[in-house]
């Protein structure tokens, strides 16, 4: 069968992409049908012979894939090339018998003219040999330092990833084979074979510039090219100069809309287009906007502004989603982005431990409007940057990541590395030996070279007398969570910019866990853990369940497991929404906050705020409701009171009203008061609760002269039609006893419409606390919530892919509701 074939982006040549009839095979293995982009790894799991968590080393194995496809030698007026976008690690490929390619590097494509070597019925091979013989090889320089994230030092000389390498986090298994896509591209009469698109804003105009190598192909030699924009307000084209291959050209546009972070606007973009000789080629998207942060980053950290507008920087440490295979499409991925904008983030990054993402992610950062932190690949090591091959390889990696992503108005960040500078401080080197020629001097020169805005990051964490110190420059932070902090410590540690931070045992829902909920092994390895370390991030979590909830982790996990889990799932929750609180508000000095991570890499209680299916867990509905582009907050002033914070990221004023209710025993309204709010775009504002009442109520009961006079204080940012945003306070400790529905006067039902449940409608007497709605098929928009008492809240069921249209029960359960109410 011949390869499907799509036209590409950026080049507008013809791609067929060989997916089809692969096969792999190693000593006593296959050959087996693989997926190709994919891996070894996909393959034996697709076939049934190796499951996550089998000890398989695959790295330990040579691994062949081939395929046979369809394909003539190139005519006259065309040139056939044969792209290998990247595979694990190093390897040889054959075409019809003859080398056509090697490598050593998984970041590197090879591209290779094979339009002579094609003979109607083609076999394709490609060997990669076992990594773990190279790295038993002797090699030189030795490392001035070593780390504990790998079990092979060796791996430094190596462009791979680290993701299947780290015992920790991310224990297998090891990318082997073609991971990315192979293609075979013919380019008929023209080759653009460089092209750069840059946008700018000019005193409020909007500049596209252009620059291409357009190369003639069998005698033909371009004459007309013309650079076109198209965008919300219109198209524009201007014809480009051509001086032998080079096509040039810029483009004005008078006040364009500029592209937003969709928190704080919309992310309008323009397609550029080039045309020569009347064939069109796509070049993509570019978006208007200006892009600034402070010089002195070593002090100061990363303080982003968006076309003029402070941004406070919050999102999550992106992941692979398919960690086995690496063979996610690019829906899933599409779809992992909504995920997190849905959640009110507004940055994603992609860290040095893991690999360079596809098209598909940045695309949809673009559209979306999420913003990209982008590390190279590059973590922890004393990379060998003086041997000429490795500097080589390096170049090339660098300068093929920056044609994908420079010109796109999602780029923010680009980092040299992931914690190099930490790890040779921590090990005693010589400061600003973990900086060196590689990040201090060689990749700057190449952003440069590339022409982008974005900022550019040597290492995280960096600044400061040593890298690792928090109230300078850019900071790792896992003081409330790895170190066990007080919540406090957020505030304390005056974070600038938490480049990673919030790492937590996540738990995800039951059905994500069901074979490990009995079997304490496989429960453990779903863990992360720090490479040789005598605890796990479970016992981080049972830290904070046992400092805010007052329970005994150990007798609670043994006496009622459910229990356990169900406030497992929440305190990790409440833990993140209180330090992004403290971080968001408008006193703080932190200007940004990246999750670590997204999403988990294995089933089990991982770091992610997503499970490895992509469901949100509990915690998700937490960060979702802290991280909202309208929000209202609360943060304990101790002596001073409980303050609440009103955002309000969006580009338009908002009017609301501020609704301020005390309640005893979680059911007795003492006060309340509603305070008119005006609140301009992009802006953060702060009030005391008392000051708005106008009188002391020890809010937070913190002189504690009796009986805390309240035990709920709830904020409510309210429109006439729309709630936007709730939060509650429990100043004398969180309603964790367990009561009857009659306690409670727990009411709920199913609203229908032409048959088809539509909502759940709950409400109560006393205050529903933790509360989740449950129904097989369907999910909802919000967990993990409070019912203020008398009030409704009203929750759209959303039908999941592929499930029936109507659910046949629903299930509502709190965490102070003795049992389920089924309705």
């Amino acid at each position: 069968m011949p390869p499907a074939v799509r036209h590409e982006r950026r080049f507008g040549s013809e791609l067929s992409f060989l997916r089809d009839g692969w096969q792999v095979w190693s000593d006593g293995v296959g050959p087996l049908p693989a997926r190709v982009p994919g891996t070894a790894a996909g393959a034996l799991r697709d076939a049934g012979l190796w499951d996550p968590g089998d000890p398989r080393d695959f790295d330990a194995e040579e691994w062949c894939f081939s395929t046979r496809f369809t394909a003539d030698p190139a005519e006259p007026d065309e040139e056939v090339l044969l792209r290998l976008d990247g595979v694990a690690t190093v390897f040889d490929a054959t075409l019809n018998g003859a080398r056509i390619a090697e490598g050593s590097s998984m970041f590197r494509p090879e591209v290779v003219d094979v339009g002579g070597l094609l003979a109607g019925e083609n076999e394709l091979v490609i060997r990669c040999r076992p990594l773990r013989e190279l790295l038993a090889e002797p090699r030189k320089p030795r490392a001035r330092w070593r780390t504990r994230l790998v079990d092979d030092g060796n791996l430094r000389f190596f462009r791979t990833s680290l993701l299947g390498r780290a015992p920790g986090f991310a224990p297998g298994p090891a990318p082997v084979g073609p991971w990315r896509p192979v293609v075979l591209e013919r380019k008929r009469r023209f080759s653009v074979d460089r092209l750069t698109v840059r946008a700018v804003l000019d005193e409020g105009a909007g500049v596209v510039s252009a620059n291409a190598l357009v190369r003639g192909i069998g005698g033909a030699r371009p004459t007309e090219v013309e650079l076109a924009v198209k965008g919300p307000s219109g198209s524009y084209g201007v014809a480009m100069t051509v001086e032998g291959d080079v096509a040039s050209g810029r483009l004005r546009i008078e006040q364009p809309e500029r592209w937003w972070p969709h928190t704080h606007g919309s992310p309008t973009l323009f397609a550029v287009s080039l045309r020569i000789d009347g064939v069109e080629v796509d070049a993509g998207n570019v978006g208007f906007r200006t892009l600034v942060s402070p010089a002195d980053l070593e002090e100061e950290g990363v303080d982003l502004h968006l076309n003029g507008v402070p941004i406070f920087a919050r999102g999550a440490v992106w992941t692979p989603l398919d960690l086995i295979g690496y063979s996610a499409n690019d829906d899933d991925v599409r779809t992992a982005v909504e995920q997190a904008r849905d959640a009110g983030m507004n940055i994603l990054r992609v860290p040095g431990i893991s690999v360079y993402e596809s098209d598909a992610l940045y695309d949809a950062c673009d559209e979306v409007g999420l913003l990209v932190w982008q590390d190279f690949m590059f973590a922890n090591f004393d990379y060998p940057i003086a041997d000429p091959a490795f500097r080589t390889t390096v170049v090339d990696e660098a300068r093929g990541v920056l044609s994908r992503l420079a010109g796109r108005p999602s780029l923010a960040v680009i980092c040299g590395n992931s914690e190099v500078e930490q790890q040779a401080a921590m090990m005693g080197a010589d400061k600003g030996s973990g900086r060196g020629e590689l990040f201090g001097d060689l990749l700057p020169a190449l952003l440069s070279e590339a022409g982008t805005d974005a900022l550019y990051v040597p290492s995280t964490p960096t600044g400061g007398d040593l890298p690792f110190r928090l109230d300078h420059g850019v900071a790792h932070y896992f003081g409330v969570g790895a170190y066990r902090r007080p919540l406090e410590d957020a505030r304390r540690a005056h974070v600038r910019f938490a480049a990673e931070c919030l790492a937590f045992a996540n738990v995800p829902d039951d059905d994500a866990l069901p074979a490990a909920l009995h079997d304490a092994e496989r429960w453990k390895a779903g863990v992360p853990r720090d490479n040789g370390a005598s605890w796990d991030f479970e016992d981080v979590r049972d830290h904070y369940l046992e400092l805010l909830f007052g329970v005994d982790p150990d007798s609670l996990r043994r006496s009622d497991p459910r229990r356990y889990l169900e406030l497992s799932r929440t305190v990790t929750g409440e833990v993140m929404a209180e330090t992004l609180g403290e971080w968001r508000r408008g006193g703080s000095p932190t200007r940004g906050a990246i999750i670590l991570w997204l999403r988990d890499v294995l089933p089990g209680t991982g770091w992610g705020l997503v499970d490895h299916r992509g469901e949100p867990k509990v915690v998700w509905h937490h960060v979702r409701r802290a991280l909202a582009p309208v929000a209202v907050w609360t943060t304990d002033e101790g002596l001073g009171g409980v303050a609440v914070h009103i955002a309000n990221d969006r580009d338009r004023e908002l009017r609301a009203n501020l609704r301020i209710a005390l309640y005893r025993d979680f059911e007795h309204r003492l006060e309340e008061v509603a305070i008119p709010v005006e609140l301009a775009a992009h802006t953060v504002t702060t009030k005391n609760i008392e000051a708005l009442l106008g009188h002391f109520v020890d809010l937070a009961w913190a002189y504690r002269f009796g009986p805390a006079r309240q035990d709920a204080v709830v904020v409510s940012l309210e429109s006439p039609d729309e709630v936007h945003s709730q939060a509650v306070r429990f100043p004398a400790g969180r309603p964790l006893r367990r009561e009857t529905v009659d306690a409670l006067g727990l009411e709920a039902r199913v609203e229908r419409e032409a048959g088809r449940a539509e909502a759940v409608v709950v409400s109560a007497r006393r205050l529903l606390y933790g509360v989740q709605i449950a129904s097989p098929g369907f999910s909802s928009p919000d967990q993990s919530f409070f019912v203020e008492p008398g009030h409704v809240r009203r929750l759209a069921l959303r039908p999941k892919s592929g499930e029936p249209p109507d659910p046949g029960s629903v299930t509502v359960t709190a965490l102070n509701l003795d049992g389920e109410v089924s309705v």
